[in-house]
């Protein structure tokens, strides 16, 4: 039971940081100029890239048609429960 929590709260904090980087991502497409929100949004991205690591080496590959970082075990979704489903 504690290892399912533990990753519904990794998988929590993969859709908060994602939702942080494309509100950036969006910001800066209108204001580009703005380096305190480039600095949050690089943040945000680099943060998501080590949780989405974390995640897919505990629980597998979030990710297929080859967009895992698990290249060559992306089959491996199949074996787990979907993330919306946890």
């Amino acid at each position: 039971m504690a290892a399912e929590t533990e990753r519904h709260n990794l998988l929590r904090r993969i859709q908060e940081t994602e939702f942080v980087a494309l509100d950036l991502n969006l910001y800066l497409d209108t204001h580009p100029e703005d380096t305190k929100a480039l600095e949050h949004y690089n943040k945000a991205a680099a943060e998501l890239l080590v949780l989405m690591k974390k995640y897919e080496e505990c629980y597998g590959p979030l990710l297929n048609f080859g967009l895992s970082s698990e290249t060559g075990k992306t089959w491996r979704w199949i074996n787990q429960p979907w993330p919306w489903d946890i």
